[in-house]
This record gives structure tokens, C-alpha cells and sequence, in this order.
């Protein structure tokens, strides 16, 4: 007798919010197919509580599960490795350590990573803040700026959306006025896609801390001791400022010195090479139908930082609700699609916008609500606690902060 095939797996490459919540949701189905999950790091992150992380609000293992503990007996098979490059003709991939695996369909998951747009020394001397590593960069930054303590030390960071002006906030209240904090932005205001609520409260905390927000002005260069700055050319400095396209502002460039500067202005996608190649936008974003299937490809199906999806809508913002919510729908499309069934589009459904502003503190809109203070930080945890990955992981978090607020 010929033994039977054993059919290919779903392969899920990036194990972040997205690619996780993926895989979770489709192995819930009783009939899911074989799941493979792609992920090289040894810990899930929770990126929107890596704040409290630096901040020491929250513990390591609150914020970064390890996958080990979280695919337990969940029916999802875990390999740790990183996919280096993806045969689309051939529906199969190679990893770093040379392994060939076919697919059944394939996820992209593998999320962003920050965009340098090109300006020198951003690569060589900024600092990021999407890892544990930058997490403990940033620590010992601040740990040797505090005892130091020198005159007029500067810590720099560059870009004012809801990633910067967070980390900003924590660290005014980590570095308790040892250091003068700067945040630079290219556009004429801060959280420039936010909600006019949580941008006014933004403005009070970084009132408060004393941090100098620059509008309007962009970095044309990053070295060893701090950046070029450059005001004025086509990009008004302040709405009262503004000129018309055709009249150009008179250019006023500074020299910043900083002990470290800290890049939160862009992403970008963070995807292996895909022969033969699909459609991409200009930020490296796959191109893909509102149902979540990359277009050109009817196996392949990308979400998250590093997919650009629907015709019709504007793009979504890169957050882990996204995220979160596109993995349902992924999930519940791939089982259509192994059935040849017709897929169903992606409706995001806004749920509001919440940011935290220094330890302790946070500002949200939405739900009905609009509030801000430590009761609004108190909620922003425990809508996050509502969507860690697995109920066990949930339960050992929510016993931690019972007993931590006892």
C-alpha cells in the first residue's frame, strides 16, 4: 500500500502580533489544517507595553511570553528560524539554516522595520526602540546620563507619533530632569493622525516635562555627537507660517549636540525576497486585496506592517489593533480558501485611540469614552490584557497586577 500525503502546511513567517494571532485563531477551528509558525526570536513581544517595560511598570515576562509556553498544546508546530527567501511558483521557502518548506498557503507576517529614508548616520548612530535589546540600550543609556548628571546633556528623539511621544514621556519621568529632552518632527504638529483630544493632552505632558517639541523641522544628518537640523524650504513651521507651495520659507539649519538620538519617524515593510516578485508600494508595503490575499498570488496572504490592503481605502494605521483584527479575518479565509470557497473582505472597525503619557499616565478616545489620567492608564492596561495571545498567559498577567496592586 502507498501511504498517503501528507498534505502541506500553513507556514506563518513572522511570529509578531499579527502572524501569532494568526495562527491561534485558525488553530481554534476544530478541522485546521497542519500549522507551521516562522519565527526566529525566542520571545513573543508585546510591542505596545514595551514603554512600561523600559519604565519597569511592567515585567519581562508580562510583555515578552515565550513562544514555547504559548504554543503549548495549542496545535501549532514552531519553528525557530527566519525565512530568507520565498518561491512563489514553487509554493515552497528557504530559511536562514537552509531548510525547504512547501506550503499549502503562506502568511507574511514578518512585520516593519524603521525607515531610515535615507538620511546619512541614521543607521550607524540612531538607537531604535522595538526590541528587549533596545529596551536594555535604552536602560543603561538612561542609568548613565542620571549619574552623570553633566550640564546641558541631551537626549534626542526623532519623530512625534504616538511611538515617540510615549517614549518621550517616559523618559522626562525616568530621567527626572537630569538630561534636556528634545522631540523633533518634519510635520507642523505632533501626532499629526491622531485624535484631537489625545493631541491636546500630549501637548499639556510634554508642557509639563519641560520637553521641547521642534515642528516643522526635519534631520538631514545623524553622527557620533548629534544631528544637522534644517527649518523652513517648502514645509512651514507652524500653521500661522504657511506659504504657498510656490513660495519657499527662508532655510534655518542648527547643529544639535546629543548624547543619543533615538529614530521613531517611519517604517517600513520587513519582508524576505519573493520570486517572482509581486506588487509593492513605495515603503516596500505588499500590494493586496481587501480579503487579504497579495494580488497576484491566490496562496499567499500578508497583513500587518508589511501589507498595503483594499483599493478603495485609506492605508490603516500600523497598530497591533490592526493587526489583531486582520488575523481574525485571515484566519477564517484560509479555511475558505483550502475549501475553494469565495474569501470575505477585511472590515477594520475602529475602536478608538489610547497613548500612554509618562508612568502612570495615559490619554484615550473611543468606546464611548474620552478620558485621561491614571484612570485612563488603568484601562489602557487592561485593554491590552484583553488581547495578550492565549487565556493562560492572560490569567498569570491579570493574577501578577491583582497582586502587585494589593
Amino acid at each position: 500500500m502507498v501511504p498517503t500525503p501528507k498534505p502541506a502546511p500553513v507556514v506563518i513567517a513572522g511570529g509578531g502580533f499579527g502572524g501569532l494571532t494568526t495562527a491561534l485563531a485558525l488553530a481554534a477551528h476544530q478541522q485546521h489544517p497542519p500549522i507551521l509558525l516562522i519565527e526566529p526570536q525566542e520571545r513573543f513581544l508585546f510591542l505596545p507595553l514595551l514603554y512600561e517595560l523600559l519604565s519597569g511598570e511592567l515585567r519581562r515576562w508580562e510583555v515578552a511570553p515565550r513562544y514555547d509556553a504559548l504554543l503549548a498544546g495549542r496545535g501549532v508546530a514552531w519553528l525557530r528560524d527566519r525565512v530568507a527567501q520565498i518561491d512563489s511558483a514553487g509554493h515552497s521557502l528557504k530559511t536562514d539554516s537552509g531548510r525547504q518548506v512547501a506550503y499549502s498557503r503562506l502568511v507574511l507576517a514578518t512585520g516593519g522595520r524603521s525607515d531610515d529614508f535615507g538620511i546619512p548616520g541614521v543607521g550607524e548612530h540612531a538607537l531604535d526602540f522595538r526590541s528587549l535589546a533596545d529596551v536594555e540600550r535604552l536602560q543603561a543609556l538612561i542609568q548613565r546620563l542620571k549619574q552623570r548628571q553633566r550640564p546641558l546633556q541631551r537626549l534626542v528623539v526623532v519623530g512625534a507619533g504616538p511611538s515617540g511621544v510615549e517614549l518621550i514621556c517616559k523618559l522626562a519621568d525616568l530621567l527626572d530632569g537630569s538630561t534636556i529632552l528634545e522631540l523633533v518632527e518634519q510635520g507642523t504638529e505632533l501626532l499629526p493622525n491622531g485624535r484631537s483630544f489625545n493631541r491636546d493632552q500630549a501637548r499639556s505632558a510634554l508642557l509639563r516635562r519641560d520637553i521641547h517639541l521642534r515642528t516643522g523641522t526635519r534631520v538631514e544628518r545623524i553622527d557620533a555627537t548629534g544631528l544637522e537640523l534644517v527649518r523652513g524650504g517648502l514645509t512651514p513651521m507652524t500653521p500661522a507660517e504657511a506659504a504657498p507651495a510656490s513660495q519657499a520659507l527662508p532655510l534655518q539649519r542648527e547643529r544639535l549636540p546629543a548624547d543619543a538620538v533615538i529614530w521613531t519617524a517611519g517604517m517600513a515593510a520587513n519582508l524576505p525576497p519573493i520570486s517572482p516578485a509581486p506588487e509593492r508600494d513605495r515603503r516596500g508595503r505588499l500590494l493586496c486585496q481587501g480579503d487579504l490575499q497579495v494580488k497576484g498570488l491566490s496562496d499567499v496572504f500578508a497583513l500587518g506592517d508589511g501589507a498595503l490592503c483594499g483599493d478603495d481605502q485609506p492605508p490603516l494605521p500600523a497598530t497591533a489593533q490592526v493587526a489583531y483584527q486582520q488575523a481574525q479575518q485571515l484566519a477564517a479565509n484560509l479555511l475558505l480558501s483550502l475549501a475553494d470557497q469565495p474569501l470575505k473582505p477585511f472590515q477594520w472597525n475602529d475602536l478608538g485611540e489610547m497613548i500612554g503619557l509618562g508612568i502612570g499616565q495615559a490619554s484615550l478616545t473611543g468606546l464611548g469614552l474620552t478620558l485621561a489620567g491614571p484612570a485612563a492608564f488603568q484601562i489602557r492596561q487592561l485593554a491590552y490584557l484583553a488581547r495578550m495571545p492565549g487565556l493562560s498567559h492572560q490569567l498569570r498577567v491579570a493574577a501578577g497586577w491583582l497582586a502587585d496592586w494589593r
